[in-house]
């Protein structure tokens, strides 16, 4: 992988963290160092699935694989704020 795509990783990570957070309801009590790491994982993990069930690669945006990059991030982001609520 070259540079250029880890730093569109990271930026695509911080879109789809921010979006992740948005979707889940009420307050998270985490950061947004863990919000980014979130999307970027969730980034990652998305973009496999899409290719796994072959819509990752479309005309235009990729509208499917975004939605689940998204959908990832919110349950990240769900899991992590009641992981550090018990603590």
């Amino acid at each position: 992988m070259e540079i250029s795509g880890i730093i569109s990783a990271i930026l695509i990570g911080i879109v789809v963290g921010i979006l992740g957070r948005l979707v889940v309801p009420g307050r998270q009590r985490i950061g947004v160092l863990w919000t980014i790491l979130v999307g970027i994982a969730a980034a990652l993990v998305g973009t496999g699935i899409a290719a796994g069930f072959d819509v990752a690669d479309t005309k235009g945006i990729d509208w499917i694989e975004l939605a689940i990059q998204t959908g990832l991030a919110a349950l990240g982001v769900a899991a992590l704020d009641r992981f550090k609520s018990r603590s």
